[in-house]
């Protein structure tokens, strides 16, 4: 997890203090912070972020993150151009191994190609040093579920129009140069 500058949200937690039994978090985001996640997911505003988790020891060296992160944010309508409030709750599970763990190591089979389950468990995000930023991942979590398309209940658009060749009266660019050959 690499970032440029300081993250739009940020909640670093020190794996050392994490102990094998699941600590309870509540996170929620200021004002600037707000302000900076909506920049960031281009959204026109994000009037909540709120984050309830589990936070403990996984395996020998890793973090297991579990719960669910809400927000509410405002977006354009694509098709009115109108605010549109959309809410999210979306669970959050992200596993954190530190950097050069055999944990981290993806799969392959003998011919060396990696093996994806997609239904299957995410691989373990890694870290350097002591700390993770819970925060970083719980904006990802909200961004990857944001709709990239919002629409307002009932915006429908208008009847398509479709033009064929036939009707395009576009003077073709390659007539002009008929006459030149004329030899």
């Amino acid at each position: 997890m690499k970032h440029e500058g300081k993250p739009a949200f940020s909640y670093p937690v020190r794996v050392g203090h994490i102990s094998a039994n699941p600590v309870s978090v509540h996170l929620s985001a200021n004002d600037a912070e707000r302000r900076a996640l909506a920049e960031l997911w281009k959204v026109n505003e994000v009037r909540s972020l709120v984050a309830d988790l589990q936070i403990g020891r996984w395996k020998k060296d890793g973090v297991k993150i579990k719960g669910e992160v809400r927000a509410e944010l405002v977006q354009t309508c694509v098709v009115t151009l109108e605010p549109v409030i959309a809410g999210i709750s979306e669970p959050i599970e992200a596993i954190f191994v530190p950097e050069g763990s055999r944990l981290a190591r993806q799969a392959d089979n003998d011919g060396g190609e990696m093996i994806l389950d997609p239904g299957g468990p995410d691989i373990p995000d890694t870290f350097t040093g002591d700390t993770i930023d819970v925060g970083v991942a719980v904006s990802e979590h909200v961004a990857l579920a944001i709709d990239p398309y919002p629409r307002k209940d009932g915006a429908v658009f208008g009847e398509r129009i479709e033009s064929s060749a036939a009707d395009d009266k576009r003077p073709n660019p390659f007539a002009v140069l008929k006459d030149l050959k004329k030899d």
